[in-house]
């Protein structure tokens, strides 16, 4: 089936999404109190990732495949490795959830664009893929400028 590769760089982009949902619960709260006036974007952000997971299954459905909606194994174990690293973060654990985040939106960044270069994604699919990596692109440059900003102060 011709579709096979591409329902699995789709099921792999969908694992990549639910880790950046999952991500973004877990920072939730670290970064806002210092940082308010980013909370409305952060939030549509998340908004805007529940959306593209469900625009990546629609797509798997639509190429007759099975979506894998979970998130990805690499994904869980930093997950986990960011609260052992933060149980013993000692002060600042907005910028220890900051540099998560960053490293999170640019390893998406990343996945997505390999998606799109390999060439294995077709029409609908690479239109949709291509859209959701300007948000994520937009998204990492969101956190960076926040960075960017706390290095300045």
């Amino acid at each position: 089936m011709e579709n096979q590769k591409e329902v699995s760089i789709l099921n792999d982009l969908l694992h990549i999404t639910n880790d950046r949902i999952q991500g973004f619960a877990k920072v939730e709260g670290k970064i806002w109190e210092k940082y308010p006036h980013e909370k409305g974007e952060y939030a549509r952000m998340v908004s805007l990732g529940k959306v593209m997971k469900n625009e990546l299954i629609d797509l798997i459905k639509e190429n007759g495949g099975e979506a894998e909606d979970s998130a990805s194994i690499a994904g869980a174990l930093h997950r986990t490795w960011i609260d052992v690293k933060n149980s013993f973060t000692i002060g600042n654990t907005e910028e220890s959830a900051l540099e998560n985040v960053i490293f999170g939106e640019k390893a998406a960044v990343d996945t997505y664009q390999n998606a799109i270069d390999n060439g294995n994604l077709s029409g609908k699919s690479l239109e949709i893929v291509s859209e959701h990596l300007k948000h994520i692109k937009d998204s990492y440059d969101q956190f960076k400028n926040i960075s960017d900003y706390k290095t300045k102060e």
